[in-house]
């Protein structure tokens, strides 16, 4: 059976407060969207993903989800079931997980018991049992309510489209809380399967504070290392650090010859496993010739964030007679940091000599050392 996944997108994430709805926003520096669609897109029992998003959201939901496999971005309404119902209607059959965007970490066992429940169901949702003592009041305690056979409803939610769309004509919009309470009023049968916590919804400050922490304590940390050389040449002045450094001789080099932002750049693809700088740009590539050597330290940067990656810290130490970086230190750090969407405080440059020995010491040129930390998923 061909199985779409369909997560909605269209909410404007009012109780969480802030301009930007909760599915655009970042979360263990990733977009909660970008995480939830992931996580269905990767998963080899999903043959299609479908995003429903609300109205002036497209170019936004296409910035933040490039580069992966979807198959539509549907239009969504002022109501979730409205959104649900256009979804359903761009599929029109199959089976269908209709999940929340705001629950961004779906784990592949889930998907895998609903869709085996939907085998001989109507439809299956994820639940967990109620564990919290409940009681009715309202500021006072009053009777306790039996918990027994009492559960939490997640989701994705599993179903046939064609049984949704008919529960949807039977019922009708006003019976919907989520899509097993329409498929209940209309007499259809919705099995249960264990749920995980990880599917926990993401309301309140509180959720993603919780949520953060979770990330950040699955998160490993890898250190990379990087190096680069140029000799001087030519006229200057010299780009160092990302800003233009007054010096009567020039730097030779197939870019701008930045020796602290390749060095840089260098350190974070090492601490990603992702090769070195030659390899995302080959020198013999007359693309990046006098290219501004940002656009290198940034592309690595990215990569980063891609594979649900943080930079923790970067750390250059610039190896020269001159031009004496002190003067100008400040100003790189801060157009550093800016480039890698980093606090100050987490960019450190430092300079030092080798006391006349060298190619250095002999005034030829200027090298560079970076170290930087990063954190990232395991198997990432």
């Amino acid at each position: 059976m061909n199985v779409t996944a369909l997560i909605v997108a269209a909410g404007k994430g009012e109780r969480l407060g802030g301009d930007v709805p909760k599915q655009f926003r970042p979360i263990g520096g990733k977009p909660v969207l970008r995480w939830a669609v992931e996580a269905m897109a990767g998963h080899p029992l999903i043959d299609d993903v479908c995003v429903v998003i609300g109205a002036g959201q497209e170019a936004a939901a296409n910035t933040l989800l490039e580069g992966l496999p979807i198959g539509a971005l549907i239009p969504g309404g002022p109501e979730r079931s409205e959104s649900v119902l256009n979804g359903l209607q761009a599929i029109r059959q199959g089976a269908v997980l209709v999940h929340d965007a705001a629950r961004p970490f779906c784990p592949p066992a889930v998907i895998d018991r609903l869709i085996g429940a939907l085998k001989e169901n109507d439809g299956a949702v994820p639940v967990l049992p109620v564990v919290d003592t409940l009681a009715m009041g309202l500021g006072t305690l009053e009777s306790p309510v039996d918990r027994k056979n009492l559960l939490r409803v997640q989701t994705p939610q599993a179903f046939h489209v064609e049984d949704l769309l008919y529960a949807y004509e039977e019922a009708g919009r006003a019976s919907a809380t989520d899509e097993s309470t329409v498929m209940l009023a209309a007499g259809l049968k919705v099995a249960t399967v264990e749920g995980d916590p990880m599917l926990e919804k993401l309301t309140t400050q509180a959720d993603w504070d919780r949520a953060e922490a979770i990330l950040a304590s699955r998160m490993v940390t890898r250190t990379g290392m990087g190096f680069d050389v140029h000799g001087f040449e030519g006229e200057g002045p010299i780009m160092l650090g990302g800003i233009q450094v007054p010096h009567p001789r020039g730097l030779r080099g197939h870019s701008d010859a930045d020796v602290v932002l390749h060095s840089i750049t260098d350190a974070l693809l090492g601490a990603a496993g992702l090769g070195d700088i030659g390899q995302h740009f080959p020198p013999s590539d007359p693309r990046w010739k006098g290219a501004s050597s940002d656009l290198f330290l940034s592309h690595a940067a990215r990569l980063i964030f891609e594979r649900s990656g943080i930079i923790d810290h970067v750390d250059c130490t610039v190896i020269a007679e001159e031009p004496k970086v002190g003067p100008h230190r400040s100003a790189m750090r801060e157009r550093i940091a800016a480039i890698l969407g980093l606090e100050i405080d987490q960019v450190s440059i430092k300079a030092t000599t080798t006391e006349g020995l060298g190619f250095t010491g002999r005034r030829e040129g200027i090298a560079a050392q970076a170290v930087a930390n990063i954190r990232l998923m395991p198997n990432a």
